[in-house]
């Protein structure tokens, strides 16, 4: 059975009300590095974007939903992206905006549902991650979610004037 629910949270598509959350996750310089960011989002761009959130991933080639606790409280964000509906692939992120939100199971759940809904609602055959090298947190997780480390882009990030690999990681549905 397909469900977005968990025993501790849950997952849910953007909301307008979801701006001022995403303007401080995606301001936020201390995630830049894993995101890719290298310049401050605007609430007019973050806007345009949400006004644009309800496309059909077939259409976006990408799914971003909001992780929420059992308050109701938006805590970070889990996307798929770059969906290949013909080669049944896609890329998956997680973030959790505050610190104390982190190692409480929030992710692992948020990604055994996104993983539930890849796999069994959208029929994909595999899911890939790439992690920066010294992310222990996101390496730890998706270790214990069963994704292998497949290979390692070597110096692949230029952040703060250094060089970071990038670990790619594999999971396949059989």
């Amino acid at each position: 059975m397909l469900s977005l629910r968990g025993k501790i949270g849950y997952l849910r598509a953007l909301e307008p009300e979801d701006l001022q959350f995403l303007y401080e996750l995606e301001n936020n310089t201390e995630i830049w590095e894993i995101s890719g960011t290298t310049t401050p989002y605007s609430k007019y761009i973050l806007q345009q974007y949400l006004d644009n959130a309800h496309k059909d991933i077939y259409e976006a080639k990408q799914l971003r939903l909001c992780i929420c606790d059992s308050s109701d409280r938006a805590v970070g964000l889990i996307d798929l992206f770059d969906f290949d509906p013909h080669n049944h692939r896609a890329g998956i992120g997680i973030v959790i905006l505050e610190e104390k939100d982190r190692n409480k199971g929030l992710g692992r759940e948020a990604m055994e549902l996104l993983e539930n809904y890849a796999f069994n609602g959208l029929h994909l055959r595999q899911l890939y991650a790439n992690v920066l090298s010294g992310n222990e947190a996101s390496i730890h997780l998706f270790k214990k979610m069963g994704f292998v480390e497949v290979g390692e882009k070597k110096d692949w990030v230029f952040h703060n004037k250094e060089y970071k690999g990038e670990i790619l990681f594999q999971k396949i549905n059989k």
